[in-house]
């Protein structure tokens, strides 16, 4: 009990460090992402330290279901391969301790985690979505910073394009000053050069203060005249000054919006708030369906109604009308053939307006439906997302311990490509499933939960992998199973040996030279016996021939002449259905070779599946 309480501990020690380093890696890296998407909001708006820290501090906290499931990965893959790597998981497999036991303090913490996401995503997440979002509108409508470059026309200023030759940083004086001003309008612009000029804030920031010093200034006076004169043209003023004060409306501050409305949004709820908004959304979408309908049904068609509502208290009941009898078909073609052509010109103005009236309607309604079932899928995708980051911790535990245990490798270099492979699977999953639920393409508890069905099969399959000490990544085990299906087999590399302890019987070499001709004949007739499909995967009559070529091999690699080791090289490393016809050939040679004359040597070397008559190969 004391030893089983120390592993424990043991295993705790090694993963929670990795499990906190990796968490800040991760969420570093997802941080300097937010960082890159918005550094254009963010740059050359003179914004204080303290906002831009309370603006990563919220996007940091935002970022935790996006690094916590990577950090989790990561982190077992790494103890389980430094395990693995420095046999310490060898020693304690080899004590008795299975897999499952080592890592149960793992999966007791793994189930801690999960519960502390849960209360993070319910509690925490919402209020940090509301903040940085209202944080990141509020930034993104700050005005930016005034910087005015030289020789070259600065926009940034609302209705104004500022163009300075030359300025001097030192005074703040700027130097062959011109001004286009057209925040009145075009037809009331004004434009204002000026040999040097100063510009300044006011106390409140919410002006910017030029002044002016030995210039002009040319104004339209459009808004100062009755009317255009008769020739048409536009009046303006013209006037020379030596000191001119001109204030233009430009507020610097920064101001905050109110956090109250994002919070009202579907990412500023927690689970009880999104289940109220759930429900109330679901009514009305039901109601204004159920509206719609009856509308459509009320509605009159060609002067018919097809069904009538009546209210009979406080319900509803539909009447449908009687189809109405016709006594012969209405001839559409006589409305056209009126003696006045206009009136059945107007007969068709009408029905277009009439239906294009319609089609209105019926699109702007909708709209209506559209955006309230699309806003109701956005609450329900972020319910399902309160409960998929707990789950994905847990399974990625399972994929990543396993395959520590399997890959044996530790510290950052594996462990981290195969993290970031497998992540990739998972957001690319987890990104098109999000996708499809949002447009409605899947419903979306199977959007949401689309990149976990993925993963569970993968963890389940490595962890029984791992458990069993199968060797996943064998990659020669592999090349030599996609050979054998393809025919292809590596050759032998059978010498001489200079020392051999036991000599080569002839007796127990024709034994056993016989028992694979009689195994190889054997096989060839129950393959006959089997159709085309069959064939395909049958293994059991290649079993005695794999036994008695590989008990003959080990004893004939002992033989002294070189005849015998180049027939055994020859013979394929595993037995298969298409290469039995050519070890049937070679066994015939290899008794050549041996001069093994015996009647029991039954050898078929006819290629084809089907039998043919026997012969002996003497």
């Amino acid at each position: 009990m004391v030893i089983i309480k120390r592993l424990y501990s043991f295993m705790l020690q090694r993963f929670l460090p990795l499990f906190a380093m990796t968490f800040f890696i991760c969420l570093f890296i997802v941080l300097m992402q937010f960082l890159f998407r918005y550094v254009d909001d963010l740059v050359g708006k003179g914004l204080s330290m303290a906002v831009i820290g309370e603006l990563f501090f919220y996007a940091a906290l935002t970022m935790v279901p996006t690094a916590l499931p990577l950090a989790v990965l990561l982190a077992s893959l790494m103890t389980f391969g430094n395990l693995g790597e420095k046999f310490e998981l060898t020693a304690m497999k080899a004590a008795g301790i299975s897999l499952f036991r080592i890592m149960k303090p793992l999966i007791i913490l793994m189930v801690f985690v999960a519960a502390g996401a849960f209360m993070f995503q319910n509690y925490v997440l919402p209020v940090a979505q509301a903040k940085m979002w209202t944080l990141l509108f509020s930034v993104r409508q700050k005005s930016p910073e005034v910087e005015i470059p030289e020789r070259s026309f600065y926009d940034q200023i609302p209705g104004i394009n500022l163009y300075v030759d030359r300025k001097n940083p030192a005074t703040g004086m700027l130097y062959n000053v011109t001004i286009y001003d057209v925040s009145q309008g075009l037809d009331n612009s004004r434009v204002i050069l000026a040999d040097s000029a100063k510009l300044s804030f006011t106390e409140d920031k919410t002006k910017l203060f030029l002044h002016f010093f030995s210039g002009e200034m040319f104004e339209n006076l459009r808004n100062n005249s009755m009317g255009l004169p008769a020739s048409g043209y536009l009046p303006f003023r013209r006037e020379n000054f030596s000191d001119k004060q001109v204030y233009f409306t430009f507020d610097a501050n920064f101001n905050r919006m109110d956090e109250s409305n994002m919070r009202s949004q579907y990412v500023g709820k927690n689970i009880t708030q999104l289940r109220r908004s759930i429900d109330s959304i679901g009514q009305k979408v039901d109601s204004l369906g159920d509206d719609f309908a009856r509308d459509l049904l009320a509605r009159t068609y060609a002067g018919v109604t097809p069904t009538k509502i009546q209210k009979v208290g406080d319900s509803v009941i539909e009447v449908r009308r009687t189809p109405v009898a016709m006594a012969e078909p209405i001839d559409i073609d006589s409305v056209f053939n009126a003696p006045d052509a206009s009136r059945a010109k107007a007969y068709l103005a009408s029905a277009m307006a009439s239906a294009k009236r319609l089609r209105q309607d019926y699109e702007f309604r909708q709209v209506i439906l559209t955006d309230q079932e699309k806003l109701l899928r956005r609450h329900g995708i972020e319910m399902q997302k309160k409960f998929t980051l707990s789950i994905a911790c847990i399974i990625f535990f399972f994929i990543g311990a396993p395959l520590g245990a399997i890959i044996k490798k530790g510290g950052l270099g594996t462990p981290l490509v195969i993290s970031v492979i497998l992540f990739i699977v998972y957001y690319i999953f987890d990104n098109t499933g999000y996708k499809m639920a949002r447009d409605g393409k899947l419903e979306v508890w199977q959007g949401i939960w689309l990149s976990t069905a993925v993963l569970l099969p993968l963890g389940v399959f490595f962890t029984y992998k791992a458990v069993g000490d199968s060797a996943v990544f064998n990659f020669d085990a592999y090349r030599n199973f996609f050979r054998s299906i393809a025919g292809k087999q590596d050759s032998r590399s059978l010498e001489v040996k200079e020392v051999i302890m036991n000599d080569v019987l002839p007796r127990r070499a024709s034994e056993l030279v016989g028992a694979l001709a009689q195994a190889i004949a054997t096989a060839q007739k129950q393959y006959a016996g089997l159709d085309i499909l069959r064939r395909l995967f049958v293994k059991a009559p290649l079993r005695p021939v794999q036994e008695a070529m590989s008990e003959m091999i080990d004893y004939l690699s002992n033989s002294r002449d070189p005849q015998v080791i180049n027939c055994l090289n020859q013979y394929p490393f595993n037995a298969t259905r298409r290469r039995l016809a050519d070890m049937a050939a070679v066994t015939g040679r290899l008794a050549r070779c041996l001069n093994i004359s015996d009647n029991s040597l039954i050898i078929n070397t006819n290629s084809n599946d089907e039998p043919e008559n026997p012969t002996r190969q003497d």
